[in-house]
């Protein structure tokens, strides 16, 4: 793909092309020795019950569809790599649009989880480029905004401002208010009642991973709580 190409050029996504984007973007920074994905890591990582809202249940066939669509978008790429037999996917997000790797970060989390407050998205966003501050995170923000691609509620400094992308198509853009990140937030974890993992011999280690990626999900909660405190008091 030519690095020359006009850029910033798409604006809008569908629900589904979204989520696959989002996906592809954060695997190929928290998970780098599996990407490019494969279609089922893919679908499997678009289905992932955690970071996302809503969650889903794509089939194989739902995802190779809309690869499809954003292959002829040139924002995804099917590869072979060496020695592989099937067909891998990356994305070319940063052939389209010229945002800095924090602001990468911040759209992939976006389109992942939708509206959400400042802390808890640079909590999340912060497992692909760790972000110091939330004047660092605010000036990215404020970047996106101008390049028409982040919207909020209220000035992004404001105790509970809601900021999102504004990839929507527009007859499905949603309204930002103070009850849009209800949705996307997480019920209080008391992490005492957590649940310990004890091996055990009638224990399979599909089960055994299930309760670590539980165990894991609350533990990004818990984080996301403090995001939100750390929200109401600055």
């Amino acid at each position: 793909m030519d690095a020359e190409e006009p850029k910033n050029e798409i604006r809008e996504l569908s629900t589904t092309q979204r989520r696959v984007i989002g996906v592809l973007m954060e695997k190929a920074s928290t998970t780098p020795d599996q990407y490019p994905l494969t279609l089922k890591s893919l679908t499997s990582g678009c289905n992932q019950k955690s970071n996302r809202s809503p969650v889903t249940s794509h089939s194989e066939g739902d995802v190779l569809s809309v690869v499809d669509e954003l292959r002829d978008m040139q924002l995804v790429a099917e590869v072979f790599t060496d020695g592989g037999r099937a067909a891998r996917y990356r994305h070319y997000m940063r052939y389209r649009f010229d945002f800095s790797e924090s602001e990468f970060a911040i759209i992939a989390e976006l389109l992942l989880r939708g509206p959400q407050q400042p802390g808890e998205l640079r909590t999340r966003a912060s497992r692909m480029v760790r972000i110091e501050s939330r004047d660092s995170l605010c000036g990215d923000l404020a970047s996106l905004q101008e390049k028409g691609f982040v919207r909020a509620n209220g000035p992004l400094d404001r105790r509970g401002v809601i900021v999102d992308h504004t990839f929507y198509p527009p007859k499905n853009t949603p309204a930002l208010s103070e009850e849009s990140e209800t949705p996307n937030e997480p019920a209080t974890v008391n992490s005492a009642a957590a649940p310990i993992v004890t091996p055990q011999n009638n224990v399979s280690i599909d089960d055994l991973q299930a309760q670590l990626e539980k165990q894991q999900q609350e533990i990004d909660e818990l984080k996301l709580s403090v995001a939100r405190l750390e929200d109401l008091v600055s």
